[in-house]
């Protein structure tokens, strides 16, 4: 097996992998054994036909994707392992140009490489004083969220919808008069003013009351996900069944022993403004962080590959995904809330996605540049943390994680001591 590697511009390149004609037969037999029950021969039982009748029968093709599959995970994994440098930073763009029988397998891999980086000024960067002062607007705001969060939900049936109610509808949507697929909606619960809805919806149905049947019409944006519904004009049939609306509790002591450990309006202020130092402290810290890399990024020189960046998006999209699952929500639910797509979805994550690259590879360069070291000390430490993150008996980590854990967790610990080297050598204006 050999490996030629073709720089391309913007730290691209072409990756051409060729293995040996004894690799790819043997891939092969592979395939014939996972797939020789699908095929159907005269005079064999399922699976009984030996791999030159199918071939014969049914081309020496039928075996080809499998195959294929086999030796491109194989090969690419093998050479990366060998060719260390190689830091591949996004999915391959896979192109086969040889595949026959009797000879060498032969495809390209065009990737994107993990870009060198030239590091600006990073000791004594000069950033914007970051707030840390709790006014008594804070407070106040505070506890009026957590009087919000503590409102009753009450019936209000007897009166009209208005701005902020819960209500609960039925509605159906036509298009030229049609009913059209996912436009009906049964029970389902609609804050007013949310922005849940396609716009002009929500306000619509104020005023309607309970068991009226109202026609709204809107108009679906020119960028909303589904084709055949962008920029149509459609008309809404929605029936009000219940209308709750949110009744706050009073601002007593009794209010402050039900939420807090105090039992006093003004001890629970004290307690309210306390916490809010704390966080606006914890926020403060961050925001420094996130000041003096975003510094350090624009004074540093570095060209980042397009796929590179669509590879980051994609993950933070996935896990923006599974974490709308943990909430009940499928991405179809949320595509036809907000209008978005697939590729939407993506595309709006990439801005992100660039500065995490940037932040990171700024940060890395921080690490190579101090040579930052990691002790045996700093490694307990970082289990003992992990284990009480994660509510764990270290000694039950530590068995989990094994040995092939400690090299990328000592990575993050260097991370963590360039970020706190570049802050502390900061200068606040």
């Amino acid at each position: 097996m050999s490996l030629q590697v073709e720089k391309l511009e913007h730290n691209m390149a072409i990756l051409t992998v060729t293995m040996s004609a004894d690799e790819l037969e043997a891939a092969l037999n592979n395939s014939f054994r996972k797939n020789r029950n699908r095929f159907n021969v005269p005079g064999f039982r399922k699976g009984k036909a030996t791999r030159a009748i199918v071939e014969k029968m049914y081309g020496p093709e039928v075996l080809y994707n499998d195959a294929c599959d086999e030796l491109i995970e194989k090969g690419l994994d093998r050479e990366l392992e060998e060719n260390k440098d190689l830091e591949v930073v996004s999915r391959p763009e896979i192109d086969i140009t040889q595949l026959e029988k009797g000879k060498d397998f032969i495809f390209t891999a065009k990737v994107a490489l993990k870009p060198e980086i030239d590091l600006g000024k990073y000791k004594g960067v000069k950033i914007e004083k970051v707030d840390t002062e709790v006014s008594d607007e804070d407070v106040e705001k505070e506890i009026q969220a957590e009087l919000e969060r503590n409102a009753r939900m009450v019936p209000a049936d007897d009166r009209p919808v208005k701005d902020k109610d819960i209500t609960i509808i039925d509605f159906e949507g036509f298009v030229d008069g049609e009913a059209f697929e996912g436009g009906k909606g049964e029970n389902y619960s609609l804050t007013i003013g949310s922005g849940s809805f396609i716009p002009g919806f929500e306000e619509q149905l104020i005023g309607a009351v309970v068991d009226e049947e109202k026609e709204i019409n809107v108009t679906f944006p020119e960028d909303y996900h589904a084709e055949e519904l962008k920029g149509k004009d459609a008309m809404f049939k929605v029936t009000v069944k219940e209308i709750k609306e949110r009744e706050l509790p009073e601002l007593d002591d009794e209010f402050a022993g039900d939420v807090s450990e105090y039992e006093t309006v003004d001890e629970y202020r004290a307690s309210v403004r306390k916490n809010l130092e704390e966080s606006k402290a914890e926020k403060a810290k961050t925001e420094k962080e996130n000041k003096v890399i975003e510094a350090i990024v624009k004074d540093s020189k570095m060209d980042i590959p397009d796929a590179m960046v669509e590879e980051q998006a994609r993950r933070m999209a996935n896990d923006y995904a599974q974490r709308l699952k943990q909430q009940g929500l499928t991405l179809d639910q949320y595509f036809m809330f907000t209008g978005l797509d697939q590729d939407k979805f993506v595309d709006q994550m990439k801005e992100s996605a660039l500065k995490r690259i940037q932040s990171s590879l700024v940060i890395e360069a921080v690490v190579k540049a101090e040579d930052f070291k990691v002790s045996d000390e700093d490694y307990e430490e970082e289990l003992k943390k992990m284990a009480e993150d994660y509510k764990m008996e270290l000694d039950k980590l530590k068995e989990l994680l094994g040995e092939g854990s400690r090299e990328q967790i000592e990575k993050d610990i260097k991370m963590d001591k360039a970020v706190q080297f570049i802050v502390d050598n900061a200068k606040e204006k």
